[in-house]
């Protein structure tokens, strides 16, 4: 046999799985020389949740990022992570979008596109292979496994034939919950191997703890190609660590050909940073040895933890994982994927956070159960659909069939912001987040008051003469970054009389070591600080109001994002004055990278609505007030 070729995930599935995808571009550059010069077979640096986290959370431009990898990776193909249809988002986008986004991708320097459907449902595969194929670069189409009922030795042949057919030049078997026991990675890489005439890459997790002994098995029946990570960012819910394997197959027939003093050098570039950011090792605990049971992949362990924390329920994780399993069999065993995985943990989450199942869903689990996402490889039972969806009707045809073409329109709604075809891209993805990013690209560097739109913060240094009439100024919130560290009560009380007498909503004051909020609500001016330290300031206790029978207070279920509209053209699905129907649609609040639809429990009239579109809420935050009929 000939050697076994190796990929790194370090730059991708690495850190994605154990650091929530946040190691930044900087923290990269240093190293990419020497990565390229270990000689794997090619590097994944890009696609998956890189993608969403390099706008969202480090304000970065994700095809900068992949610019500035190309510039350096010389000898090494680099390689992507496409969700299929749904590209690197979470639903899917028209084909027009799919072309132009694979197009830009292989422009921008990626050689290898590893695509995927999460329910191995293949019709959502026919366009971005095609629009692999047309731009020459190579084309892997994945078979997603997975453990179910339905999930079969013969499914999966059967799908990696008909990826074949399609066109794929290499087949993929992506375990990415870690569930490929040793023997079975070994009977499916034979199953491949007699059935195929392409090469076969395997890619799995340790996250059980069985991942080492699966790929070696695999290279022993004869795999070609195998995923693996730089130590620091391998193990727990990771890749196996690449040193391991190496020395695993030297002297051997399958030997890797790589030197393990460079990979050592790499590993301790990427320690360095571990700890520098206080990044977790990758270490198998009880709750990831139960992906035997709950199948939550590497990936989404990471995330789901820290968006347990978020939402202040990180002492439920017990409950949400036990849950899990009951909702994938209600949905029909959908392997867990990205978006599946998101869309079966969310779902789990908010029915142990809300004390039954099905009473809050998000749009994305509803889009699922009506076809929008594809054929659950199990058809779902009537009950479970009419809880989630009413009496609507299933779609049967391919998803994308239904969409209408995104480019031109998509180039007019972000005409403002957009700089180049990528950031209409960008938009397309994630409209929401792309505006928050674009706005915040635009004032960087701003040191004077500086308007951001679509929602964002308009910046003032209140010893700025020029600016110290806070109420002049146009726009819906103001924050106020302030020189001095103390503060005494009267000065607050001075802002809120300042914010009673101004149009303003909200009023935010802040240091590098405190925060101070001020919001007008129904009843009165609320004040919250936050801070590093204790701030010399005192406020009395709040005195207890009781609301009248007759008014509904409409609170965040979850901490979140609140969206007045569904997307930023659109006009808010209610304002102050409108009366509302029980059932309606107030707004949507993004958590846990999914909109959940908040909705209206009885009918009235909306008399105050104090939350601002695109800012975060907490729990039990207020977002409306429904006086009711």
């Amino acid at each position: 046999m000939s050697r076994i070729k190796i990929t790194d995930t370090s730059l991708r599935d690495g850190h994605q799985s154990l650091w929530a995808t946040r190691m930044a571009t900087e923290d990269m550059l240093p190293i990419l020389e020497n990565l390229d010069d270990v000689g794997y077979h090619s590097m994944e640096v890009w696609g998956g949740a890189t993608f969403d986290v390099c706008i969202r959370y480090l304000n970065e431009d994700p095809w900068e990022r992949l610019r500035s990898i190309r510039k350096q990776v010389k000898k090494t193909k680099l390689q992507m992570l496409l969700r299929g249809q749904s590209l690197v988002g979470y639903s899917h986008y028209p084909d027009d979008i799919v072309y132009r986004f694979v197009e830009k991708s292989a422009e921008n320097g990626i050689d290898i596109i590893r695509v995927f459907d999460a329910l191995n449902d293949i019709r959502n595969l026919e366009v971005p292979l095609k629009a692999i194929k047309a731009t020459g670069k190579h084309a892997q189409a994945c078979v997603v496994y997975t453990i179910s009922p339905v999930h079969t030795m013969d499914h999966f042949v059967e799908t990696a034939l008909r990826l074949r057919e399609m066109g794929a030049d290499s087949i993929c078997i992506k375990d990415m919950a870690g569930l490929l026991s040793p023997y079975k990675a070994y009977d499916l890489v034979t199953e491949l191997k007699k059935n195929l005439d392409v090469p076969i890459q395997l890619h799995t997790h340790y996250i059980g703890g069985m991942a080492i002994a699966a790929l070696l098995k695999a290279v022993e029946a004869g795999v070609d190609i195998i995923d693996t990570a730089s130590v620091p960012m391998a193990f727990g819910s990771s890749q196996p660590p690449v040193e391991t394997i190496v020395r695993a197959l030297q002297d051997s027939d399958r030997d890797s050909g790589l030197e393990l003093h460079k990979l050592f050098d790499i590993a301790t570039h990427f320690e360095e940073i571990r700890k520098h950011k206080g990044f977790e090792r990758g270490v198998t605990r009880i709750n990831d040895m139960k992906v035997f049971e709950h199948q939550v992949p590497g990936g989404m362990i990471s995330n789901l933890l820290s968006q347990l924390e978020e939402q202040k329920a990180l002492h439920r994780v017990d409950e949400v994982m036990a849950e899990i399993p009951y909702v994938r069999a209600d949905l029909g065993y959908p392997p867990l994927v990205t978006p599946t995985s998101q869309i079966i943990a969310i779902q789990a989450v908010l029915n142990v956070l809300m004390g039954g199942r099905y009473k809050l869903c998000p749009g994305e689990v509803k889009d699922y159960v009506r076809g929008l996402y594809g054929k659950p490889p199990v058809s779902i039972s009537d009950e479970i659909r009419h809880k989630i969806i009413g009496d609507e009707e299933i779609i049967t045809v391919r998803p994308a069939d239904l969409l209408e073409p995104g480019w031109e329109k998509a180039k007019q709604e972000v005409a403002e912001w957009a700089e180049s075809d990528e950031d209409v891209l960008t938009y397309v993805l994630f409209p929401q987040v792309a505006l928050k990013y674009f706005g915040w690209r635009k004032s960087k560097g701003l040191e004077d008051a500086s308007l951001i739109n679509k929602g964002e913060y308009l910046t003032v240094d209140m010893y700025q003469p020029e600016n110290a009439a806070v109420n002049r100024l146009a726009g819906p919130k103001r924050n106020i970054h302030r020189r001095d560290e103390e503060m005494n009560f009267e000065e607050i009380k001075e802002l809120i009389l300042l914010l009673d007498k101004s149009s303003l909503a909200e009023l935010e004051m802040q240091s590098d070591e405190f925060r101070l909020s001020l919001r007008k609500s129904v009843s009165n001016t609320r004040v919250t600080v936050t801070g590093d330290n204790d701030l010399p300031i005192s406020s009395p206790a709040p005195t207890a109001v009781n609301e009248p029978e007759n008014i509904v207070e409409v609170t965040a279920p979850m901490v979140g994002t609140f969206y007045a509209a569904p997307s930023p053209d659109a006009q808010p699905f209610v304002k102050v004055g409108d009366k509302v129907t029980a059932g309606q649609t107030l707004c949507i609040v993004e958590a846990m990278k999914l909109m959940n639809e908040i909705k209206a429990e009885v009918s009235g009239l909306i008399t105050d609505a104090p939350i601002l579109n695109g800012e975060p809420v907490e729990y039990g935050q207020i977002l409306f007030v429904i006086e009711k009929e």
